[in-house]
């Protein structure tokens, strides 16, 4: 029984299912198309670290193709580990029997008589702050690592656990170096990020090894009860990794044959929920809110769910939570919603621009870039919608009336608001985080996430492809959706080398329209209508 490191941020139930003999030939889920290009864009990233680090650092490179198969690829790593090159790219390890291991690492850095691990990930792993350790981007000697004043570290537990895994691995082979270290080299590739895996780090004190000695030992026990056929260590349960799980189909069978309390209630309170007898969805609907609630909730409240269970067995989507719905209104109103490429930044900003005559085309309307992110034209599409959107605020205040703007999550406008202002910030148009700040803080910068949150309960999910069906509106594209932008946008682009579809360019901004029409339709649902639907001290 040999587990990767991605066995330990895994949901055990799906080690199990991965472990067990019997479910080999049961079909699972088709591959997301999503997760799919994204592996493929990791893959890209990679090769072009392997690039610019081979051509900036001296020394004795070793590199094992990954297209090679396994056996061949652990042959070939034997060989530059025996012959102590400097560094080995595309390393496989031999199995560590043993210890049930098996893995490998984008890089191994001779480090005196053993090995670091240093793993090249597409995603940011710094933020603004100070604390991190890093080295400069072509640097892989931890010696030269300084405490980073512009820098912390931001949270991959996963890559911590992966560098953890790795160790244990050069351990077994007696090639781990004298200090527990491993490198990450990001999205950005602006620095390498150093661990000290024996640094007492997480939360209660303990290290990234001990975290992961735990949690491993914990699978392995759980796949070795799956492959000899004995009782199951692990339930399927509901969980936030069930959405990508190709196990999911499998599972979701198992708990609506049941009537699982996990359907509703997610995580740690679905567990104790179990534990304390109440193990349905019918159990939970038939509890009193008013009761003193069986378990100490992490999430939500025992009303909540109370609530939801008894909305999930009526078939709601949504209930109300508060006796009569609002949401904040004024003369002019602008919808706005923004579309991003991953982690590249925010090619498109979207407005509808509704209510009293100011003077200004009422409607639609996009500020875009069609220029390949990351691209500096991403500050002039961006200056252009601040500009536009700085006028309707004056021209409404000067007509003596109430303006406010609404977006749906507010937590992703305004991460790109503030993104670019600090990384085009001296280009013409672009305003000063004051400004931003001022309007971002003021009631006229209205989330409609928190809205519906506030005064619903949701039984199935809050995202607006969710609950502005619930308002009467209908998305054009029956493939809408933030996984599926992705895809067009690469194609809106000739991201992969073909020439750029316009057809995909008009199918995005067709999508967007649609997206700020639909938080047009929730608002005005909200105003009114919504209060027709079951409120949940009636069920």
């Amino acid at each position: 029984m040999l587990l990767d490191a991605g066995a330990v941020s895994r949901c055990r139930r799906r080690v199990h299912l991965e472990a067990d003999p019997a479910m080999r030939a049961v079909p699972l889920a088709p591959p997301d198309p999503a997760s799919e290009q994204r592996m493929a864009d990791a893959a890209g990233h990679r090769e072009e670290i392997r690039r610019r680090l081979v051509e900036a650092i001296p020394g004795v490179w070793a590199t094992v193709p990954r297209e090679l198969p396994p056996d061949e690829r652990v042959r070939l790593t034997e060989q530059a580990l025996a012959a102590g090159v400097s560094y080995v790219w595309g390393a496989l390890l031999p199995p560590d029997v043993e210890g049930h291991r098996r893995g490998g690492a984008e890089l191994l850095v001779r480090s005196g008589e053993g090995y670091l691990p240093v793993l090249v990930v597409r995603h940011r792993i710094t933020d603004p702050g100070t604390g991190a350790v890093t080295t400069a981007p072509i640097d892989l000697d931890p010696a030269h690592a300084v405490v980073d004043e512009e820098r912390k570290v931001r949270s991959h537990a996963r890559d911590q656990l992966r560098l953890a895994h790795l160790r244990r691995m050069l351990e077994a082979l007696g090639l781990g170096a004298a200090r527990p270290l491993g490198g990450v080299i990001g999205l950005d590739a602006d620095v390498v990020l150093w661990h000290d895996l024996a640094a007492p780090t997480w939360p209660g004190g303990r290290s990234a090894l001990a975290e992961y000695d735990s949690r491993f030992a914990d699978r392995v026990a759980v796949a070795l009860a799956a492959a000899r056929g004995e009782p199951a260590l692990a339930e399927p349960s509901r969980v936030l990794e069930c959405r990508t799980c190709p196990w999911w189909p499998n599972c979701e069978a198992e708990l609506r044959a049941v009537r699982d309390v996990s359907l509703v209630v997610r995580g740690e309170d679905a567990m104790e929920l179990r534990r304390a007898g109440v193990s349905t969805v019918d159990k939970l609907a038939a509890l009193d809110p008013a009761d003193e609630p069986p378990i100490v909730w992490t999430s939500g409240t025992f009303p909540d769910a109370v609530a939801l269970a008894r909305a999930w067995l009526a078939d709601l989507t949504v209930v109300r939570r508060v006796p009569e719905v609002t949401v904040p209104r004024a003369d002019v109103e602008v919808d706005v919603d923004m579309e991003s490429f991953g982690e590249s930044g925010a090619y498109l900003w979207g407005c509808l621009l509704t209510g009293a005559d100011i003077g200004l085309a009422h409607g639609y309307r996009a500020f875009v870039t069609w220029d390949p992110l990351p691209t500096v034209d991403e500050a002039r599409s961006f200056a252009e919608f601040w500009a536009w959107l700085r006028e309707v605020r004056q021209r409404t205040a000067a007509a003596g009336l109430t303006f406010r703007a609404y977006c749906y999550n507010a937590l992703a406008e305004n991460r790109w608001l503030f993104g670019s202002v600090e990384r085009f910030a001296g280009r013409p148009g672009i305003p000063e985080r004051r400004e931003v700040q001022s309007f971002v803080d003021s009631d006229e910068w209205v989330d409609l996430f928190r809205g519906v949150s506030d005064q619903f309960l949701c039984a199935r999910g809050k995202g607006l492809k969710v609950v502005a069906p619930v308002a009467g509106f209908t998305w054009r594209d029956a493939e809408a959706g933030g996984e599926a932008s992705m895809r067009w946008y690469r194609d809106a682009v000739g991201m992969n080398g073909t020439p750029p579809d316009r057809g995909q360019r008009e199918r995005l901004l067709r999508y967007n329209e649609d997206d700020v029409r639909a938080t047009q339709v929730l608002r005005e649902w909200m105003s009114g209508p919504a209060n027709d639907i079951p409120y949940m001290g009636d069920l």
